[in-house]
């Protein structure tokens, strides 16, 4: 969908409608076959990994957002970019509500701020300071390192 990365020049190039035809295109069979309302998709206009870059990734986004509502799925999720240095985890909370309390989110989900702190709900609500997630422990195949080793605030309290 990105226009840094589809060059074709057929109807799924070019253009950011003919960019997008081929997700809209699944959801919607997928939609007609089962149902809007069992649906999901997932996008990520703002995250250039792997070089897949857009010019306006706002404008994909939105486009995306709104063509999808059409089919009445069950939700749309957004990807945030990982970019280091950009999120201040000491404001993630208020940021959330924040999204909620205007509309812009029905739920936000903290991915890598969870397995880094299996009492993420408790830290915020009494403001406590939280773990910093170690990504060079992502997909590893140690069951436990970077996935259950992360301490509890309370120390009694572990999956281990």
């Amino acid at each position: 969908m990105k226009d840094q990365v589809n060059d074709r020049t057929d109807e799924y190039g070019g253009t950011l409608e003919k960019r997008c035809r081929f997700a809209l295109e699944v959801v919607e069979a997928v939609a007609n076959e089962i149902g809007g309302n069992k649906v999901g998709i997932r996008i990520s206009p703002f995250t250039d990994a792997g070089e897949t870059r857009d010019s306006n990734p706002e404008a994909l986004g939105l486009y995306m957002a709104e063509s999808l509502n059409k089919y009445e799925i069950l939700y749309l999720h957004v990807v945030e970019p990982r970019i280091a240095n950009i999120l201040d985890i000491s404001e993630t909370p208020d940021n959330g509500n924040k999204a909620i309390e205007e509309n812009h989110a029905d739920l936000i989900a903290y991915g890598r701020l969870f397995l880094a702190n299996p009492d993420l709900p408790k830290r915020f609500a009494i403001d406590a300071p939280l773990n910093k997630y170690n990504r060079d422990t992502f997909y590893t195949s140690d069951p436990i390192v970077g996935y259950t080793d992360y301490p509890f605030l309370d120390q009694s309290i572990s999956f281990n």
